[in-house]
């Protein structure tokens, strides 16, 4: 490039920049100059095939071209900063920005602090454990038998011999026993995962509450109170409420707890499967052997535990009838809450 012919450019860059009378123009005008396959742009780059003795002079001379031109741009943009673009498109700033919705808690950690809370406001702490368990915290010290069916590698999920993903909440009481003396009364929230065919009643990962409560002369009738107290305040004051007796290895006596169907009134329907019941828990006295693994004297201290399924809860209480639907991850089930 010679020195004439910058010249040149620059004369007609002069020219081109008085006719433009909008930023669009403008900015078609830079593209022509100064873009990646502008008039300059490609100058600068063509200094590679110049003979090393004129490199300098003419790389000189494209840099203060350049500087000139963008001299020209800047002015010519101030000189239109108040014109409007005539383009169709175009974005009015004056009007308001968009609003974005908040987030909001899943149903089942919704559930989880409604239930949470409730029992906290009796007196209960709150304590939380690890998810990858021992065999001994969450089989051994709760008084399972070595060959009990739960242990089987068709109900839990073994990371090893000896490690494994936690089947319920309970471990938590023997921990909190190991780090504590009566009297100790703990409400336990968690996830927990057990290896059962996924289908609209059942999922391999679910939510249980765990509580238990020992002390001196702790008795079955305070068991009752507690759970009485929960079930009316959490299902409404005229619930109605059904104790059955059942197993558990770590209570003993063990019973289920059902409430009226508070649906259809306990007359029955799809929800309660026409028996006018809806199981929501399972409870009894802390076994012995229990109390024998965390060295607490069975003949000083008693106490009861209760487990319930947070989905469970949920599907009853908002009448949903496929547990999947709090793991798909659908805005459209979620907003809904």
């Amino acid at each position: 490039m010679s020195e004439s012919s910058a010249a040149d450019i620059l004369a007609r860059a002069q020219s081109e920049i008085v006719a433009c009378q909008t930023p669009e123009q403008v900015e078609a005008f830079r593209i022509q100059y100064l873009g990646k396959k502008g008039i300059v742009t490609a100058m600068l780059k063509g200094l590679a095939d110049v003979a090393p003795d004129q490199r300098k002079v003419i790389g000189q001379q494209a840099n203060e071209l350049r500087s000139q031109i963008e001299s020209l741009l800047t002015d010519k943009q101030a000189a239109l900063g108040g014109a409007r673009s005539k383009s169709p498109i175009t974005i009015d700033y004056t009007l308001p920005g968009k609003r974005y919705p908040n987030g909001k808690l899943h149903p089942i950690t919704q559930t989880l602090n409604e239930i949470t809370d409730i029992f906290h406001g009796m007196g209960f702490e709150i304590a939380l454990g690890p998810e990858v368990e021992t065999e001994h915290y969450n089989f051994g010290s709760l008084n399972f038998p070595p060959d009990h069916p739960a242990r089987d590698m068709q109900d839990t999920f073994y990371i090893s011999k000896d490690l494994l993903l936690r089947t319920h909440t309970s471990p938590i009481q023997v921990r909190e026993f190991e780090k504590k003396k009566p009297p100790v009364r703990i409400i336990a929230p968690g996830r927990t995962y057990r290896q059962e065919a996924i289908s609209a009643r059942s999922y391999c990962v679910f939510h249980q509450v765990e509580g238990f409560y020992v002390d001196r002369d702790v008795t079955f009738a305070d068991l009752k109170g507690v759970i009485n107290a929960f079930a009316q305040t959490y299902f409404g004051s005229d619930v109605k409420m059904r104790w059955r007796p059942s197993f558990f290895p770590f209570t003993e006596p063990s019973a289920e707890v059902d409430i009226s169907c508070f649906l259809c009134g306990g007359k029955g329907c799809r929800i309660c499967k026409h028996e006018g019941w809806l199981e929501i828990l399972g409870c009894g006295m802390i076994d012995p052997n229990v109390f024998a693994a965390v060295n607490y004297d069975p003949e000083e201290y008693s106490g009861y535990a209760f487990g319930m399924g947070i989905e469970r809860i949920a599907m009853l209480r908002h009448q949903i009838d496929d547990i999947r639907l709090f793991f798909e991850n659908d805005l459209r089930f979620l907003n809904q809450f």
